[in-house]
């Protein structure tokens, strides 16, 4: 007699932190990784918050397999906690908890970072991302021409298949809040802030800005590994069924 499939079996890992304005958090996850929270560069737009991060301990350069694995790129996406693309600090803290997925394969990852930059290498010589230029330059002769004919779409999906799943939850927060309207992707987020804990504050010398800014956050990051991933002591990870 036949039973219903088993599940598949994952290493389970949850970490906890915190981390304030302009300054990062990470954690070793085992076999030659670690997991970041990075903060978002200001530049001139007055932005704040973190980006969520994959990379090996040695960083091996933009993208980190994080990013790679959770598209879209260049736009609003779970992975990027902060006051972008016209979100405001109240409103990012009700997009809670977020999803994102991330790679673990040290050689897929290199190959999906060759692929992101065939894919945006028009796109280059125009970016402001000196990192992202870099790379580019570096490793432009070792595309090859069979890799500009592979389909973006069939790339993404293989790269998806041979990744992992992760959830990040705010715990708590303290932030000023934005006076700017709430853009209309983001008008429910705006609704559900209420359900995160958290501290509003006043703005420096009471100027408060349209986006406002997100000056502490206290969180939580879940991973599901591959049942064999030797998870560091620290993280006391858990063997038990994938999340989906």
């Amino acid at each position: 007699m036949t039973g219903a499939p088993r599940a598949a079996s994952c290493a389970k890992v949850v970490m906890t932190g915190e981390v304030s304005a302009g300054q990062e958090w990470k954690t070793v996850i085992g076999e030659g990784w670690v997991f970041r929270l990075i903060p978002i560069q200001p530049v001139n737009a007055g932005y704040s918050g973190w980006d969520l991060a994959l990379d090996r301990e040695q960083p091996a350069g933009f993208p980190d397999a994080l990013l790679l694995a959770t598209p879209p790129y260049d736009s609003i996406n779970e992975r990027e906690v902060g006051t972008t693309f016209g979100v405001r600090a109240q409103d990012a803290i009700g997009w809670n908890p977020r999803s994102f997925r991330f790679l673990t394969d040290a050689a897929v990852f290199r190959e999906g970072q060759q692929h992101f930059q065939l894919m945006n290498r028009k796109a280059q010589p125009k970016s402001t991302d000196r990192a992202a230029k870099d790379k580019a330059a570096t490793e432009k002769s070792n595309l090859g021409s069979s890799g500009g004919a592979e389909s973006v779409d069939r790339w993404l999906e293989e790269l998806l298949r041979r990744s992992s799943p992760g959830q990040f939850r705010i715990l708590d927060a303290r932030l000023t809040p934005g006076i700017a309207d709430a853009p209309p992707f983001g008008e429910n987020w705006a609704l559900h802030s209420a359900r995160t804990p958290h501290t509003l504050e006043t703005a420096p010398a009471g100027k408060s800005t349209p986006l406002g800014t997100l000056n502490w956050m206290r969180f939580s990051v879940t991973l599901w590994l591959a049942a064999e991933w030797r998870v560091p002591a620290a993280l006391h990870g858990t063997r038990g069924a994938c999340s989906e």
